[in-house]
């Protein structure tokens, strides 16, 4: 049965890209029964409460930067308009995965990097994109995705999902794993060699937030239960749509996967290298949270560029300052960390 949380979070993807991240319950108190028979002075045991669901207003945001250059203001000008960081969005998040890991889940995570795993099957509906790539109906490439099969059918897959997206893993036999993901709805099989398991209990303690729209990039972490701190607040340049080579950031919840203190890539069109990115932090599918791009042949880093925090730019990574990307690739563990694409 998949929680709850889920069926909440499902709606919050469609209305509005994580605006819906919280719901409500009063609180449950279980009683041991005993028989008639016992003593009158027998202890009663009262197990204690379980906590409620958080909700946005629960969650309590305060300042206490570990990285703080570049760092913007709540609401800040850009050209003839005003710019801001999303705190109610954020909080709704927060909320979501502070019950998400309260609920006691054994989760997993899509993987297939580069087809890693081997090329997702083709799916029953699909189309070729303005990139000339194959894709669901939906939107989701087959190059780096891996195949949802619907319960009833194990032999062609639905959809795709994207690398880096976490699931609740509720079955598995020596094929399938059946998953209710977070970010989409309803509950697939999935080949296991797509499917990462993630160690139980999962503690994201460290979440970094995207926004698409507004150029801008937060990282928090977790102090207690519904007590978060934020530790940076950055300008950031991320993905254009711009075929047949840059793409957006996709929009999601993705797990920090990989890290690479230089992460090498080719010129468009070519095998050719192009250059490197510094400190780059990778979530899904070919997207990093990187430092300034360093263009061949040079080689030395570059802290800033006057692009950051600007219009979308890149090809889908999440462009930051050359520190501002250490910090992330420091501060982050592996396989603990969630970066949410918001817009």
């Amino acid at each position: 049965m998949k929680s709850i949380f889920h069926i909440i979070f499902m709606f919050f993807v469609a209305c509005s890209f994580f605006l819906g991240c919280e719901h409500g319950q009063a609180n449950k108190y279980s009683l041991l029964d005993w028989p008639d028979t016992a003593r009158v002075d027998t202890p009663l045991l009262i197990f204690p409460p379980k906590a409620r669901p958080l909700l946005a207003s629960d969650i309590q945001i305060t300042k206490e930067l570990l990285y703080d250059r570049y760092t913007l203001k709540d609401t800040y000008s850009y050209k003839d308009t005003v710019r801001s960081f999303k705190w109610e969005t954020i909080r709704k998040c927060i909320a979501f995965v502070e019950n998400l890991l309260a609920d006691s889940l054994q989760l997993g995570v899509f993987k297939n990097y580069k087809n890693l795993n081997s090329e997702a099957p083709l799916v029953k509906q699909f189309v070729r994109n303005v990139y000339g790539r194959v894709a669901d109906t939906l939107g989701v490439e087959r190059y780096q995705s891996v195949p949802l099969y619907h319960p009833s059918d194990e032999e062609t897959p639905v959809r795709y999902g994207r690398d880096g997206s976490i699931v609740n893993i509720l079955e598995e036999d020596s094929v399938f794993y059946r998953v209710a993901p977070i970010t989409i709805e309803g509950e697939w099989l999935v080949p296991r060699r797509y499917i990462k398991r993630l160690k139980y209990p999962t503690h994201f303690l460290h979440l970094v937030f995207v926004d698409r729209r507004d150029q801008n990039i937060v990282s928090l972490e977790r102090e207690s239960r519904g007590h978060w701190k934020v530790r940076s607040m950055n300008p950031a340049t991320t993905g254009l749509h711009r075929p047949p080579y840059a793409q957006e950031t996709p929009l999601g919840m993705f797990l920090l996967q990989q890290k690479k203190e230089r992460m090498v890539f080719l010129k468009d069109g070519s095998s050719a290298v192009g250059g490197y990115a510094p400190y780059a932090s990778r979530f899904t599918n070919g997207a990093y949270i990187h430092g300034v791009p360093v263009n061949a042949p040079r080689t030395s880093m570059i802290e800033y560029s006057w692009s950051l925090g600007t219009i979308p730019r890149s090809h889908m990574c999440v462009r930051n300052a050359t520190s501002h990307a250490k910090f992330i690739y420091d501060w982050a563990p592996v396989e603990a960390t969630l970066v949410v694409v918001i817009e």
